[in-house]
């Protein structure tokens, strides 16, 4: 997924739906990210990411509901 922009599409998507969190690249590939914010505004979140931007190849997409946390502020890279 690395070097097609993905973290930043990410974060545009986030702050465009008002979504708390940050997204960051991991050693093997992936991307991981942790989000929060109103049900309705996730459900679009979602929906962008498992898409991802044009050059994107989206394998797998998997979701795990987290407890809130205390993510202060907006949407930020990592």
């Amino acid at each position: 997924m690395q070097g097609v922009g993905f973290r930043w599409f990410t974060d545009k998507c986030a702050k465009r739906e008002g979504i708390r969190g940050w997204v960051r690249n991991l050693a093997d590939g992936r991307v991981e990210i942790e989000a929060g914010g109103p049900a309705e505004a996730m459900l679009r979140f979602e929906e962008n990411v498992r898409r991802g931007p044009r050059d994107a190849h989206v394998e797998q997409f998997e979701v795990e509901e987290l407890p809130p946390s205390d993510v202060d502020g907006g949407f930020s890279i990592r």
